[in-house]
């Protein structure tokens, strides 16, 4: 016998915590991301990496294969793909809690892999929760 499911009551303290670090891990990836960017760009379009500390100064493009001291074009690359594991968590929390469909995960956890669009996600994602948090409390 299958077992229907039962909504459960959102609590809107719980939801309210969960926009906020999705909020924040959306700001935090779309950052990483355009920088990610930017580097790839770099690279691969022009043959350079980003060197920090090295001979040429704090930050400095060097040639492809010939840093010397820190290489935060790596560095970007591994933040940014650690971090996209928080923003999907982040997606995850505020999908699970208001049992939403399949795409709109989907449509959520696209904004950290598209430079710039979890900036416009994060701002419809957050309007719509709020609306959510507004029936909740019974306002208007």
């Amino acid at each position: 016998m299958a077992v229907p499911l039962i909504p459960r009551t959102v609590v809107p303290d719980r939801l309210q915590g969960a926009l906020g670090w999705y909020r924040v891990a959306a700001y935090i990836t779309g950052i990483l991301l355009i920088l990610l960017s930017v580097e790839m760009v770099a690279k691969y379009g022009y043959g350079l990496e980003l060197e920090m500390n090295g001979a040429q100064g704090f930050l400095a493009f060097v040639p492809d294969g010939t840093v010397q001291a820190i290489n935060l074009s790596s560095l970007i690359l591994i933040v940014h793909g650690w971090f996209y594991v928080v923003y999907l968590f982040a997606c995850f929390r505020i999908w699970s809690i208001l049992r939403w469909p399949l795409w709109r995960f989907l449509w959520l956890a696209s904004g950290g892999l598209v430079p710039l669009l979890s900036f416009p996600i994060e701002h419809y994602a957050t309007k719509t929760v709020r609306g959510v948090l507004r029936e909740i409390r019974g306002e208007q």
